[in-house]
């Protein structure tokens, strides 16, 4: 049984066998010893009402009261009654009379019963299965009483048996019975059993194949859930899940090595083509100069890109952001004063709002300056000669939001959601930025969600915001 369902069956199966052995020993046993007891009991009745009405009979009639008609058709009919033999005897111990109620027990008439027998009956009582010292071929069980008048003498012996072979046919009747229940109860959880674990293991099986296609690259496999709300089908889904991640990685992963195929081959076509040109004389002496100049640029380009490419690594590989207090408002203040030049390049009118006060914040702080350098540095890039470039610090509740904005071209409402995707550019022609590799906003968004705070675009009417928060100290 190495599969689920064998196991599943196999134990359903014995389940329900064990438990109807354990249910049938005990209803079993019981209801022997209560058939026992019962005819115990019934024995035992029987005895005393023959022992009184005997002991009334000799004192009205005698010592011979047994040899009346009267007197033998009364045991004749409690015998029959009871299905049993009745037998009176003489305080000695001597069968007088004996019948089983259709008729007189002859061979038994006149045999002593063994001094034991006798004295265990005087006694008290003599209950249980017996040969009634080898009168009986068989056991049979058996209620013996002393026949004793209101002054306590003793007139004489009763004894009442019943065929031991009566109380086993009910005993085995019973046990058919049940025999018969167990294995109608055992057939019926057999296909329930069967059906059910059919049914849960079949859409296991189908993510065991769904895997070993996916082991085999086939990543548009998916298992077909259904109308299962149980564990296997969130078992199902959540495969499918992980199936339409992997699906999105694997296309990620494409789009990516795609990208930078393609932003690596632009400036190694350019240098090498440059370099070429300079080698075989093709550019003329005088205009060497220049071109080494674009070979330089490009070659500074690709480090750039390079260097992008090992941060961004470095911030994927990170599980969390490490945690410390410091100024929000002087972490901005700081990334500004480092593109002072770019900024008096485009001769920039600055409108920073910031509170008087600090803005202590959690997070890591060399993280959110390069968050806030890269913000500034895309704000001062796309900005429009002479216009104004827009920064603040607001608090609200447990939240501190900072805003940068620039004046320029209004990014159009589809490009909005894409900006921070990895190599994305709003110029697809990817001429008009010569100096970025597409990978500053995405490695903004990716330090953001390590800190699990959020990121937003909005362009219009020729202003461009980026607005991120953080949590307050």
């Amino acid at each position: 049984m190495k599969t689920m369902y064998g196991r599943q069956f196999a134990t359903m199966v014995g389940m329900v066998l064990l438990s109807f052995l354990m249910l049938g020993a005990s209803f079993a046993t019981l209801s022997y010893q209560y058939t026992i007891r019962e005819k115990k009991d019934t024995l035992e009745r029987n005895a005393k009402y023959i022992a009184q009405f005997t002991s009334d009979s000799v004192n009205a009639g005698g010592s011979e009261v047994w040899r009346t008609p009267a007197f033998q058709k009364y045991l004749s009919s409690v015998a029959k009654v009871s299905d049993s033999h009745v037998m009176v005897a003489t305080p000695e111990g001597v069968i007088v009379y004996a019948t089983s109620g259709d008729a007189d027990l002859t061979g038994f008439q006149y045999a002593e019963l063994s001094p034991d027998t006798v004295a265990s009956i005087v006694e008290g009582s003599r209950v249980g299965m017996d040969q009634l010292d080898g009168l009986y071929r068989e056991p049979r069980y058996l209620v013996g009483l002393p026949i004793t008048n209101a002054g306590g003498y003793l007139q004489g012996l009763v004894l009442v048996s019943a065929s031991a072979s009566n109380i086993s046919g009910v005993w085995r009747d019973l046990f058919g019975i049940l025999l018969v229940t167990t294995l109608a109860v055992i057939l019926i959880a057999a296909i329930i059993s069967s059906v059910t674990s059919m049914r849960q293991s079949q859409p296991i099986k189908e993510i065991a194949a769904a895997a070993r296609q996916f082991g085999l690259g086939q990543l548009d496999v998916r298992v077909d859930v259904g109308n299962r709300r149980d564990e296997v089908g969130e078992l199902a889904e959540a495969f499918n899940a992980m199936a339409d991640s992997l699906s999105k990685s694997e296309q990620r992963r494409s789009e990516f090595i795609a990208n930078v195929s393609h932003e690596l081959k632009t400036p190694m076509t350019s240098i090498a083509g440059f370099a070429d040109g300079i080698l075989d004389g093709t550019i003329p002496p005088d205009q060497e100069r220049h071109y080494l100049e674009i070979i330089s640029s490009e070659t500074r380009r690709l480090s750039r890109l390079v260097r992008s490419m090992l941060d961004l690594s470095r911030l994927q590989s990170d599980e969390r952001a490490a945690q410390q207090q410091f100024d929000l408002s002087e972490t901005l203040v700081r990334a500004l004063v480092t593109l002072e030049n770019k900024v008096n390049a485009k001769h920039l009118e600055v409108d920073a709002q910031l509170p008087d006060e600090a803005v202590p914040v959690w997070g890591d702080q060399d993280a959110i300056t390069q968050v806030c350098y890269n913000l500034l540095d895309n704000a001062i890039k796309f900005s429009q000669e002479g216009g104004v470039l827009g920064l603040s610090v607001t608090v609200k509740g447990p939240k501190a939001t900072v805003t940068i904005s620039n004046q320029g071209e209004t990014i159009p409402p589809e490009e909005q959601s894409l900006v921070f995707d990895r190599f994305h550019k709003t110029d697809h022609s990817r001429s008009a930025d010569r100096d970025g590799v597409g990978l500053g906003l995405y490695i903004v968004k990716t330090i953001l969600n390590s800190h699990k705070e959020n990121i937003t675009c909005v362009s219009e009417d020729g202003v461009t915001k980026f607005i991120f928060t953080m949590t307050r100290a």
